[in-house]
């Protein structure tokens, strides 16, 4: 089940999770939902429908079949899930993009952002706050060490090198996933250097947006909150209280 400890991290222990399960919007400030997306050739197909051609196009340009479904299966479910928060059919989901790509409705309030990590997508939806999420599957990387040295913050860095090896990787993918989100809540894209803020990472701390600039996260209006949909992966949801800086 779901579980929000100390209202920072949101965690769901089991071993599966349907399509559309979710956190309820009325129990938080935002509404995250994380499913296991249906690959079926009747599926994709129906999927497909749902989609205007220019996306239609972007999945026909992926290289692999695997990616390609995924891509129309993730893509659909993001059209019914908005569909279902504005009451209108998904057919009729107008979706305009940022400067970096970062995707958004065109004609209503409502904020989302999305993640994949294998056949697994988490949404994220706001009213009140720019939102960004992220996931990603928990796993040995060889290089890690030196991905870390490279765009990790010095604090960061410290923190990842006094990490006993055994919490090494999960301590990577959760400051990973915690830049990635805050990035994305931006929608900047590169334009946010990742050596610019700082994040929690230990395995068992809370999620925080320790420093952005010169302001401390909860001064600019920011919270982070961990994401620990099913055994294996890790996530992380970034919110920032629209209109600060």
């Amino acid at each position: 089940m779901f579980q929000r400890a100390d209202g920072v991290s949101i965690s769901m222990e089991t071993d599966q999770v349907a399509a559309g399960s979710q956190i309820p919007a009325s129990a938080l400030p935002f509404d995250v939902v994380v499913a296991r997306l249906n690959l079926a050739n009747e599926a994709v197909r129906a999927g497909a429908a749902l989609l205007p051609a220019c996306e239609r196009q972007r999945a026909a340009r992926l290289r692999f079949e695997r990616d390609r479904r995924r891509f129309i299966a993730s893509r659909a479910l993001l059209r019914e899930l908005l569909a279902q928060r504005l009451a209108i059919p998904p057919e009729q989901i107008a979706l305009v993009y940022g400067k970096y790509g970062k995707p958004a409705l065109a004609r209503h309030q409502l904020q989302f952002n999305l993640s994949h990590s294998g056949d697994y997508t988490a949404y994220a939806f706001a009213c009140d706050c720019e939102i960004g999420i992220d996931i990603e599957e928990v796993r040995s990387i060889p290089e890690a060490d030196a991905i870390a040295a490279r765009i990790f913050s010095r604090s960061e860095q410290d923190a990842y090198a006094a990490l006993p090896a055994d919490a090494r990787s999960l301590g990577f993918f959760g400051c990973w996933t915690r830049k990635e989100a805050v990035v994305k809540a931006l929608g900047e894209g590169l334009g946010m250097p990742l050596d610019q803020f700082d994040v929690s990472l230990a395995p068992g701390e809370p999620a925080r947006l320790l420093r952005i600039g010169t302001m401390t996260g909860e001064q600019a209006g920011w919270r982070l909150d961990c994401l620990r949909p099913v055994p294996g992966i890790i996530g992380a949801v970034a919110r920032k209280r629209r209109g600060l800086h």
